[in-house]
């Protein structure tokens, strides 16, 4: 079994399929591992400070209209737990363009 072709807009769209082969002949489909990209890939719309009580999916639909996306954030500030990014108040987050995108006049 094949996995379907993830979304343009998942963390996992452009991340290989490979398939592992068991001794006793059964293929396990799989995919590689996904790394976080350099933050330098990122070019910065803006930054937001974190209030309390703000979540992360909440702060990713105002920026970027879909809480799902939260990942990109994740990624654009280095962070492996996500949740971390709006535990402390006063924390400033980056809202970047999506990796590899230029800024305006870059």
């Amino acid at each position: 079994m094949f996995f379907e072709q993830f979304p343009m807009t998942s963390r996992y769209h452009l991340i290989e399929q490979t398939t592992l082969t068991t001794p006793d002949g059964k293929a396990v489909v799989y995919l590689r591992r996904r790394f976080l990209p350099s933050p330098d890939r990122f070019a910065l719309i803006q930054a937001h400070t974190v209030q309390d009580g703000d979540r992360l999916d909440n702060v990713t639909a105002h920026y970027l209209g879909d809480p799902l996306q939260f990942w990109r954030i994740a990624d654009a500030n280095n962070a492996m737990q996500p949740e971390g990014l709006t535990a402390v108040p006063g924390r400033k987050i980056r809202i970047t363009q999506p990796e590899g995108i230029p800024g305006i006049g870059v």
